[in-house]
């Protein structure tokens, strides 16, 4: 069990291997992968039970759809040369927080804001670090909100903290996080004129975004209001009972 919320050490078969420089061949870094993708199974069958509770029982959607993915060995090898740390696991476990991530993709931002309340309140997860980036985009416009977790994997011999960042964001978002993305990625010398434009259309779908959560706040008070009018007429019923005397 780890005692120190500060302490990533992590023992396989009782061996440090924080000191230990990466080897991506290496049955110890198979081991080490193993445990990230342990502490992914793990927050994602809570946020499904999460989606499937909220549904049952509150009559509320706000999950569109969840993905997951767990950073190939040469993008953690090349993150880490481009950021100049040493190729060891202690500065993997320390410093790169994005090895295991889950992405929630919502319908409206009021939903992303919901759950990060939801997942603040996970009684075994640990919040390292939060990051807003739907209230304060970065400068290529990408917006949504990162939440960097530590996850418990239980073994057989204790449990173990594992890094895990959550992404959640809208629809909306999503889309044009996915296309900027590839674009970036296919042309890595994007010319300005392209990179203004795509922080012009990030921000046409946060208009977007906002215009269809005020068309969903007014049709939510209109069903509010159509509820609370319902069940004041069946009060009235109760009260005023229409009655029928037949006299013999």
């Amino acid at each position: 069990m780890i005692e120190d919320e500060d302490d990533y050490l992590i023992k396989i078969e009782n061996n440090l291997v924080n000191k230990e420089k990466i080897n991506v061949k290496d049955v110890t870094f198979k081991k080490v992968m193993f445990l990230y993708n342990s502490a992914l199974k793990e927050i994602k069958t809570k946020i499904e039970i999460l989606q499937e509770e909220l549904r049952l029982f509150h009559d509320y959607e706000p999950i569109e759809y969840i993905t997951t993915r767990i950073k190939k060995p040469e993008n953690i090898i090349e993150k880490m040369e481009r950021k100049n740390y040493n190729l060891t696991y202690e500065n993997m476990f320390n410093k790169i927080n994005d090895i295991a991530g889950i992405r929630i993709v919502c319908n409206f931002k009021k939903d992303v804001y919901k759950l990060v309340e939801i997942i603040e309140d996970f009684q075994d997860v640990r919040i390292l670090n939060k990051k807003d980036f739907m209230k304060k985009p970065k400068k290529s416009g990408y917006m949504s909100y990162h939440i960097i977790t530590e996850v418990p994997v239980t073994l057989s011999n204790g449990t173990m903290f594992v890094k895990v960042e959550i992404q959640l964001r809208t629809l909306g978002m999503d889309f044009w996080a996915s296309i900027e993305h590839k674009l970036k990625y296919k042309n890595p010398k994007i010319i300005k004129s392209d990179s203004k434009n795509l922080i012009k259309y990030a921000n046409i779908i946060n208009n977007i975004d906002d215009n269809m959560l005020t068309i969903s706040n007014r049709l939510e008070k209109e069903k509010n209001k159509r509820n609370i009018m319902i069940e004041a007429a069946d009060s009235k019923k109760d009260i005023n009972p229409n009655k029928f005397d037949f006299k013999l």
